[in-house]
């Protein structure tokens, strides 16, 4: 089933503001509060639609991607995109948004018990080069990552300065009577749990580095700077924390005869006097391999041959694009005499005077059409 538009889970237009986005979500997630609609399946559906949309439109570069290609700027298959959050997720990444609304800025419920803090490891990126026939296809690409995870033996004990809340309070008295504020505990860095033991090589959270191997399935249609996500497949959190994410950036190839131009191709052809005169076929590249068409005789340099649906496919699912092939007619540097002759005999014959006619459109005639 088709995924609502972010916008309009939050209730918002698409030029919405960094605060309007901000404000609208603080909205959501109260009305939808897992504390607030306790055993509710409908509610805690909502609540994470809305961190969701709130996790893609509060972060620029990401909502321009949205803004641009829609769901599928995050969704290429593999635990890609905003997507796939769960409870502490949210809890995590968002809890400040709530400030004291829900008591202490931990994620106290209205009314009910506060909820522990669980800290997420730290993101990592990676770079993956593509040649345009994979990014045409798609591609599953195994990739090697050293990442830090819990190292076998160790052993996590309850913080004694926070308690295992993660977090202390405070209060103090101000000229508005006694005032409660909350930070992460500065012991156990927001954990709620300290070191009890841990093995050789394990750094002082517990973790070691070790090196995976990561299937990572990439979709027909990504573009240059695309960043994907795959979840939890970052660095370990110490203790009972949650795992960071893996940030796959797309970096395209440049391909030895073919440009693109967002789902369009173009491909430059070069054909003789003689071939232009008489008519041929030729084989050009595309990116599913060679395809062989036909050059009608009498066929004019700078003609642009439209092959429709031999494009990039479309990150949005809208098909495909096509690919533009520019005829240039090749004209020879040097002559034999003979060709030299015959070429000065044809200078006032008819057949070689030029005769455009109303079908052979101008230069910013082609490029407009290009772009229709």
């Amino acid at each position: 089933m088709a995924k609502k538009d972010y916008y309009e889970t939050l209730g918002l237009s698409k030029g919405a503001s960094a605060s309007e986005i901000k404000k609208a979500y603080r909205k959501k997630a109260i009305e939808f509060h897992p504390d607030k609609n306790p055993d509710d399946a409908t509610a805690e559906a909502k609540f994470k639609e809305a961190a969701e949309a709130y996790e893609v439109l509060s972060d620029e570069n990401k909502k321009a991607r949205y803004d641009q290609f829609g769901h599928q700027a995050f969704e290429g298959g593999g635990g890609f995109g905003g997507g796939g959050m769960n409870m502490d997720d949210i809890f995590s990444q968002f809890g400040d948004i709530f400030g004291g609304g829900f008591g202490g800025g931990g994620f106290s419920g209205f009314g009910g018990g506060q909820r522990q803090r669980r800290v997420k490891g730290s993101n990592l990126r990676i770079r993956v080069k593509l040649t345009l026939e994979e990014i045409a296809n798609g591609v599953e690409k195994k990739i090697k990552v050293k990442r830090k995870i819990q190292a076998e033996g160790t052993t996590y004990k309850t913080c004694s300065t926070c308690n295992g809340s993660g977090q202390v309070t405070r209060v103090t008295n101000t000229i508005l009577g006694r005032m409660q504020t909350a930070s992460p505990c500065t012991t156990c860095g927001g954990a709620g749990e300290t070191i009890d033991k841990k093995p050789s090589g394990a750094d002082n959270q517990g973790l070691k580095v070790s090196e995976e191997t990561i299937s990572v399935k990439i979709p027909a249609g990504v573009v240059d700077g695309m960043q994907l996500k795959v979840s939890g497949k970052g660095n370990d959190a110490p203790g009972n924390g949650i795992a960071g994410d893996l940030l796959v950036a797309i970096e395209e190839q440049n391909h030895d005869t073919l440009q693109r131009e967002g789902d369009n191709l173009h491909y430059d052809l070069y054909v003789s006097i003689s071939d232009a005169v008489l008519g041929t076929s030729k084989e050009i590249d595309t990116v599913t391999g060679k395809v062989r068409i036909k050059i009608e005789a009498g066929l004019q340099s700078g003609k642009i041959l439209r092959l429709r649906g031999k494009g990039i496919p479309s990150i949005n699912g809208y098909g495909k694009g096509d690919l533009l092939v520019h005829v240039n007619v090749w004209t020879p540097k040097t002559l034999s005499k003979q060709q030299k002759e015959f070429f000065e005999n044809m200078k006032d014959d008819e057949h070689f005077s030029p005769k455009p006619e109303q079908s052979d459109k101008s230069f910013f005639e082609k490029v407009k059409d290009m772009f229709s």
